[in-house]
């Protein structure tokens, strides 16, 4: 496990606390994206034995559903490259991903300028 990673353009450091701090927050949104994805499942089936509610409304839950697979996924991966050292680390450029963006997007990928990038060309 990383415990301390130089992180941004002013050598800040990811501390031992930070990625701890980190880690308890990607597994409570890893816990709380189970469950949600498990009550959609509930009330897919509920929907089911049911005649159709409004379309708009099944449309909405299956695009929530949907946004909570892919952060759960994103989460599942961060998890992941923090046991595996490579958490902090750029998909794009390979350079550290800044501090104070880790601390608010703790799943993220990318460096705030590769974000850009990748918004950019959308």
């Amino acid at each position: 496990m990383v415990t301390h990673q130089t992180i941004g353009e002013h050598d800040e450091v990811l501390s031992a606390e930070d990625l701890a701090e980190l880690r308890e927050n990607l597994h409570e949104q890893l816990l709380f994206r189970r469950e949600q994805l498990r009550q959609f499942a509930t009330a897919s089936r509920a929907d089911d034995r049911r005649v159709r509610e409004d379309a708009a409304q099944v449309e909405v839950g299956v695009k929530l559903a949907a946004s909570a697979r892919m952060v759960l996924a994103d989460v599942e991966e961060a998890l992941a490259r923090m046991d595996s050292g490579a958490y902090g680390v750029c998909h794009l450029c390979r350079r550290p991903v800044e501090r104070h963006r880790l601390l608010v997007v703790p799943q993220a990928r990318y460096c705030g300028r590769c974000q850009q990038v990748r918004e950019a060309g959308r």
